[in-house]
């Protein structure tokens, strides 16, 4: 009797816990029912919405393709340099993405106030991080519209001076005439003193001669001048003019002052350095050096100033 009542309870146990596990999963049956039933239910309800937003979205991106398309046509016939045109269309078609999303989750009826503030947070953290780069954006920009340059130009900026390589929108580079290339951040160049030498058809070449006291200045102006009119790269308008500039402690200062081209600088200016120094040499026309003049007392002289 013992063993049998034993077996029966055994059974009866198993039987109960067979009957709890078949309740629980038949909750978790009816839970995922209703999950699925909730679920549908919405979609149901928001189904119009989706294919709204769905074609919302589609429409948009083929919009912003045209666009994008667009711009660059414009971008290529302006005088923007290639690396800053490719950027700037990007930048519209990241953009034009963006609005599209942003018009489709309001289509869904997303809060834009969550997505607004979302954006505005990784917009700071963004701009926080990239402090230098967005300053240097910023002014590639600022070059990009105003133009103080172009590709090729002869400009000095920020203690460099050389030809325009690349506008690029972070950075400036320039060939330096022993051939170096200077990269410089575009948030120095827009603040920066610049000079553009090449804007200008012309420029003007300013050089001093230095004669002495003793020396005929008619005699050396002449030769200055004759050495100008000889010289074809100097323009003869505006006007050379040769006058004296200064009176220094052991020379007269001639100032020269020429017009040429921009591309024939620098060919003119050793073309009249060399030259002028060979027409005073021919005319003997001394070209002086730096003279101290020493005064010695006899020492005699300084006993019998004392006696």
């Amino acid at each position: 009797m013992t063993d049998f009542a034993a077996v029966m309870n055994f059974l009866n146990n198993g039987r109960t816990v067979s009957a709890d596990s078949a309740d629980s999963l038949y909750d978790k049956v009816e839970k995922a029912e209703g999950f699925l039933e909730t679920a549908a239910a919405y979609v149901k309800d928001a189904l119009p919405s989706i294919i709204v937003a769905v074609i919302v979205l589609v429409l948009g991106i083929l919009a912003a393709k045209f666009i994008t398309k667009l711009t660059g046509k414009a971008v290529s016939r302006s005088n923007i340099d290639n690396a800053a045109g490719h950027f700037l269309v990007s930048l519209v078609r990241v953009l034009l993405y963006i609005v599209v999303v942003i018009m489709a989750l309001s289509v869904l009826k997303v809060p834009m106030s969550s997505i607004i503030t979302i954006l505005g947070a990784a917009g700071l953290a963004v701009s926080l991080a990239l402090q230098n780069c967005l300053s240097n954006l910023c002014g590639g920009f600022i070059i990009l519209f105003s133009k103080p340059f172009s590709a090729g130009d002869l400009i000095e900026v920020d203690g460099s001076l050389g030809k325009v390589s690349t506008i690029g929108i972070l950075y400036t580079k320039i060939t330096t005439f022993d051939g170096k290339t200077v990269s410089i951040p575009n948030g120095k160049v827009s603040d920066a003193k610049i000079i553009n030498y090449t804007e200008t058809p012309t420029r003007r070449i300013d050089l001093q001669f230095q004669i002495s006291y003793s020396a005929d200045f008619d005699k050396a102006r002449a030769a200055v001048l004759e050495v100008i009119c000889a010289d074809g790269l100097i323009l003869k308008e505006p006007a050379p003019m040769v006058r004296i500039g200064a009176h220094n402690e052991s020379s007269l200062s001639i100032d020269t002052l020429v017009w040429v081209k921009n591309d024939d600088y620098y060919t003119a200016r050793y073309n009249m350095l060399e030259n002028v120094k060979k027409a005073f040499e021919e005319n003997g026309i001394q070209i002086p050096f730096p003279q101290l003049d020493v005064h010695m007392k006899d020492k005699t002289d300084e006993k019998n100033s004392h006696n």
